[in-house]
């Protein structure tokens, strides 16, 4: 079985724990599956340190232009979303990225940067509760949901906020390796799991 390439966008004022919270789901799983499974990686406009939200600073492991194509396309949230939105460049990886992924995940804030891409077209999203409005306003065709921790519409899931991510990526963990993987990586985490 080939490792599947996990890859998570980075951008300026990214909500800290949208990306590190499935990061370390993803690479916990990775890491107590003897390193099997994936390839856990992020991506960002360019080489710059990322400064998120609060000011810590991270250095992206790849540019857009250097990245591999994913298996799993992780779009994180936060302020930074908005001006992603008008970054030509890194919306057309995006849909690229997704257009290649078997799997497509928005954390928070990061369902505006698909629905922008036209990804959640017909389809049921979630997000951040207090982006409702903003997510229905940039994507008229897609049935928010409002009371959901996340939503799987299949290839295409999203999340609330912030520690939303974790379970719906402890969810994708069960999808595809079983729920036996799932628990026992939020087993490691001391996560205590929440129903979608």
């Amino acid at each position: 079985m080939s490792k599947k390439k996990v890859a998570i966008l980075l951008f300026d004022d990214i909500e800290v724990l949208d990306f590190a919270g499935p990061f370390e789901v993803f690479s916990v799983t990775n890491e107590l599956s003897g390193y099997a499974l994936m390839e856990v990686y992020t991506v960002a406009r360019s080489r710059a340190p990322v400064i998120c939200r609060n000011g810590l600073s991270v250095n992206p492991d790849r540019t857009i232009r250097e990245a591999p194509l994913p298996d799993i396309l992780i779009i994180p949230g936060g302020n930074g979303t908005r001006a992603v939105l008008k970054q030509d460049d890194v919306m057309s990886w995006i849909t690229a990225a997704a257009d290649h992924a078997e799997k497509v995940l928005s954390i928070c804030t990061g369902a505006l940067v698909l629905a922008k891409g036209g990804l959640l077209d017909g389809l049921r999203a979630t997000t951040h509760h207090e982006a409702f409005d903003e997510l229905a306003t940039l994507a008229p065709a897609t049935e928010v949901v409002e009371n959901r921790r996340f939503v799987d519409n299949g290839r295409v899931l999203t999340s609330g906020g912030i520690s939303a991510g974790i379970d719906m990526s402890l969810y994708v963990i069960d999808l595809l390796y079983g729920g036996s993987c799932g628990n026992r990586t939020a087993e490691y985490m001391e996560y205590r799991r929440q129903p979608i």
